[in-house]
């Protein structure tokens, strides 16, 4: 068989590194205590239940470097996980556009300084929020939902900022430290606003 000149080969060892099996995947609440002193509940407080990674650039340093698949500049992609009522948290990423598709269960999409406005996702349903808008999406649904994640980067960044309200600061640092916080930070979690 003839390849034509644009054509790459790549061999099952090659795909095998391009491959994230669901089953294997590790959410990164789990692993930023044993890597950066951050106790897995300081983190669900920032986040959803679970957010597992899926994909990161090479070189990620932000949260989700753990990911099995190194793709190119520019993109993370994560499935986050979340029991009913569970919820990310009023946050807005400084740099970057964050996109949210239902996989499954039903969602609240909130935006705003205050999350005063709000859409909802059901299965199948996808949702782009610009950077330096505040979000938070929510299962209000009585099943697990799942949202498949993807945040696009600008070209060069290494890992994504984002901004928790200063009160949801002053909680983690009451209740697990200041070395806490500033682990937090050092993975671009920041309080303030």
């Amino acid at each position: 068989m003839t390849m034509s000149k644009n054509e790459i080969e790549l061999s099952p060892e090659e795909m095998t590194k391009r491959v994230a099996r669901f089953v294997d995947l590790v959410p990164y609440k789990d692993t930023m205590n044993a890597a950066h002193g951050i106790d897995p509940e300081a983190m669900k407080m920032m986040s959803s239940d679970n957010v597992f990674p899926v994909m990161s650039p090479e070189g990620w340093e932000g949260r989700s470097k753990i990911a099995p698949v190194k793709g190119a500049d520019g993109l993370t992609v994560t499935i986050a996980e979340c029991p009913p009522g569970d919820s990310s948290g009023l946050h807005k990423h400084m740099a970057t556009v964050e996109n949210f598709f239902c996989i499954q269960g039903t969602f609240e999409i909130t935006w705003g300084e205050n999350g005063a406005n709000a859409i909802i996702l059901e299965p199948l349903d996808f949702v782009s929020v610009p950077a330096g808008v505040y979000r938070e999406f929510r299962n209000i649904g009585t099943d697990l939902g799942r949202l498949f994640v993807a945040i696009q980067c600008p070209p060069g960044e290494t890992k994504d900022t984002v901004i928790h309200a200063a009160a949801a600061g002053a909680e983690v640092e009451r209740r697990f430290g200041r070395k806490t916080r500033d682990a937090m930070a050092g993975i671009g979690i920041q309080f303030g606003e």
